[in-house]
């Protein structure tokens, strides 16, 4: 994606930005990295794009413009912008128990003690709402989690970082609603499969499949052609490989058994973590929110819902550091709220990173990530495919040299 506006016209300083570059580019010359895409972007105009390194380091294939990449749960947003968009039609209410659509979520339990081959668990006080789906206060979990009792029910039932491979949406939202809770809903933040549930829950509304409802009424609307759900024949050449740090060196090594899924149609459309995307499509969604829910004369959202999915949503405005279950590799947790599908910025103090009151955002397994800072009229965009994301600070190293770069 080439430049669209002088950096100093839109108060960034054009040595700075050099700087990205410069940092990022040695992560791929001593091979931690096989290749990365960045975008940084004020008020609309593209300030920085730039790529360095291989998309595929076996068959020496450079990163290049048009490059795609697994962005695993950076699909959540566009599943909760889904939703979103069903509620703007009165579809439902963000109270609403979602056992309304889907009975497997009545009748609850949730973990109390004991252990993975003998759970103790109590009813559930409170149903599943769609805004505890939307905030990760459901009481659900992630298998591959691996910090809770209830994590390990997942993994003995399948699921871990992939669902079982002849297992479709409808048959993991079953299996889930058998699986106790990992705590009272609304009780505390953690994350889990809850926007999976939240993409079943839009197929269940819509009356459409969840690869339909984004075609039509997201993909579609806003040209965004590369976003899909897997890649075959010519296509398949230009998705970035999947590496690993290999644990001695930290050199980046392919990492094919996983990286492979992407080349065949999954059965289960995971509006948690299924979707492939290109730098230039993911820019045209942060785009989208940074104007409130409009691009190019498409409108799929109202600028008031926007703000008001990008404010804390959690009980009694606490933060990430006070709710989380545990550790998580793809935020910060002091001074993080979170809204109806993002991570909010309350505070950007305690994760002594660079960053705006009110920016969100979120990113993806193998290190992808994005933020829109609305106070700075900011979007950002990080490719690479390295698992897991906590290998290295990419994030945060990024926010400190776009905004050490931003004068103005």
């Amino acid at each position: 994606m080439a430049r669209s506006k002088d950096p100093d016209q839109i108060g960034f300083d054009r040595a700075r930005l050099a700087r990205i570059d410069e940092h990022f580019g040695r992560y791929v010359d001593d091979g931690r990295l096989a290749g990365w895409q960045v975008v940084v972007t004020r008020r609309g105009e593209v300030a920085h794009s730039s790529t360095y390194g291989l998309r595929d380091r076996e068959s020496g294939a450079p990163v290049e413009a048009d490059t795609l990449w697994r962005i695993y749960s950076m699909t959540k947003p566009v599943t909760s912008v889904a939703a979103m968009m069903l509620w703007e039609e009165g579809r439902f209410e963000l109270t609403d128990e979602i056992s309304r659509w889907l009975p497997e979520f009545a009748d609850l339990r949730v973990y109390s003690k004991g252990s993975a081959l003998k759970p103790y668990t109590v009813p559930a006080v409170e149903p599943i709402r769609v805004w505890h789906l939307l905030t990760h206060t459901a009481g659900l979990t992630y298998g591959f989690m691996q910090t809770s009792v209830v994590d390990g029910l997942y993994r003995a039932a399948g699921y871990d970082l992939y669902p079982p491979a002849d297992v479709d949406l409808a048959g993991a939202c079953a299996a889930f609603g058998e699986l106790p809770l990992l705590f009272q809903p609304g009780s505390a933040w953690g994350y889990s499969v809850a926007t999976d549930v939240l993409g079943r829950l839009v197929e269940v509304i819509s009356g459409q499949s969840l690869d339909a409802f984004f075609a039509d009424r997201i993909f579609g609307p806003l040209g965004m052609t590369d976003t899909r759900w897997w890649v075959e024949g010519e296509e398949a050449d230009r998705l970035a490989a999947l590496y690993v740090p290999e644990p001695r060196s930290g050199r980046a090594v392919r990492y094919d058994s996983l990286g492979s899924l992407a080349f065949s149609k999954p059965a289960l459309l995971s509006g948690g973590g299924g979707l492939i995307s290109s730098a230039a499509d993911y820019h045209r969604f942060t785009q989208l929110l940074l104007r409130g829910g409009e691009l190019d004369g498409v409108r799929l959202l109202g600028p008031r819902t926007v703000r008001f999915m990008t404010r804390n949503h959690l009980p009694g405005g606490q933060d990430l550091g006070t709710l989380s279950t545990g550790g998580f590799a793809e935020t910060t947790l002091d001074g993080i709220g979170f809204g109806l599908g993002f991570a909010v910025v309350d505070d950007p103090v305690p994760s002594r990173v660079p960053s705006s009151v009110g920016e969100y955002y979120w990113g993806g397994v193998a290190s992808t990530a994005f933020w829109v800072d609305p106070a700075e009229e900011i979007t950002a965009l990080l490719f690479t495919q390295l698992m897991p994301s906590s290998t290295y600070p990419l994030r945060s190293q990024l926010r400190q040299l776009v905004y050490a770069a931003l004068i103005d």
